[in-house]
């Protein structure tokens, strides 16, 4: 029997089981056509997504609009909080309630952790979280799986390279903790002293059959791994800047080094300087796919929480 998604809000990728990963997966694959324009769907009509993007975004944002416009529906919303009454001094929670009486479902992102798990508490629509400081971005996390299925054929009995900043990195906290849902999968963990994976995302692993290994740089591990995925260091998390520009470049991947290697390059973007322009054009380059990816992915994700949770 195949199990329906259960899931009302999207808040952590830890609130999922492997199914509800692979039924969303699973969707998505099925919603390709549409994203990409070759069918139309109104799957979605009349209904409006209300975007709530307290912190600046590009890919999310705009991937979220992509994706209920792509079914047929509508997005609201602002961009940063500068935007919205939150800078006259609304609180978050009525900025939230106010939205739901327009909305079928909200999207958030904020700097804060746990705002959007507050905001779920507090309205009856479905919930996104679209990224919340340090914490999670379990969507990135779901298109992050995706590519590498549709790439690699699996994702149990995979080498991973997470590298760069694991410290403030939400993406690589989120991936970490869904590839403990798979089967034989060792995750290597390649950053800088002070950029280390935090100790409560190890203990989370650890609970998991997933093996880790730190290592302090790329070469040591590049023959091993199939998946190269590449964060930049966050100039926005460090207090001073001075820790930011001793470590800023520590770690770039380039044509060069990639060459005779089986393995594909990810970034959830936006890309500095940490993967060179010359990769672009090469076969290990995944990571526009990625990027594209996010509008099937989150397709999905709209379809599955708004008719399952109809107003």
């Amino acid at each position: 029997m195949v199990k329906i998604f259960e899931l009302k809000n999207i808040i952590s990728i830890k609130d999922f089981e492997r199914e509800d990963v692979d039924y969303i997966l699973d969707e998505a694959a099925k919603l390709e056509d549409i994203a990409k324009s070759r069918e139309i769907s109104e799957e979605l009509k009349g209904k409006i997504l209300g975007l709530m993007f307290f912190e600046p975004s590009t890919r999310t944002r705009m991937s979220f609009e992509t994706a209920i416009k792509r079914l047929g529906g509508e997005g609201i919303g602002f961009e940063n909080s500068g935007s919205s009454s939150v800078s006259k001094g609304e609180s978050i929670a009525d900025t939230a309630k106010m939205f739901e009486g327009y909305c079928d479902a909200l999207v958030i992102r904020h700097e804060l952790e746990g705002v959007s798990k507050f905001i779920s508490d507090i309205v009856d629509v479905p919930v996104i979280n679209a990224g919340d400081g340090a914490g999670q971005h379990p969507t990135q996390t779901l298109l992050d799986l995706y590519t590498i299925r549709k790439e690699i054929g699996e994702i149990d009995n995979l080498k991973i390279a997470l590298i760069g900043d694991l410290k403030y990195g939400r993406t690589v906290h989120s991936l970490s903790n869904a590839l403990g849902l798979y089967k034989n999968v060792t995750i290597y963990l390649v950053s800088p002293p002070k950029l280390k994976m935090p100790q409560e995302v190890l203990h989370d692993i650890n609970k998991t059959n997933v093996t880790w290994i730190e290592v302090d740089s790329i070469e040591k591990i590049i023959d091993d791994v199939d998946v190269l995925y590449v964060t930049r260091i966050q100039k926005e998390r460090f207090g001073d800047i001075n820790d930011y520009l001793k470590i800023k470049g520590a770690y770039i991947i380039n044509k060069k080094m990639l060459e005779g290697k089986d393995l594909i390059v990810m970034h959830p973007l936006p890309r500095i300087d940490e993967i060179s322009t010359d990769v672009d054009d090469t076969k290990y380059n995944k990571y526009f796919t990625q990027a594209a990816n996010a509008v099937p992915v989150r397709m999905a994700i709209l379809k599955t929480l708004i008719k399952n949770n109809p107003k």
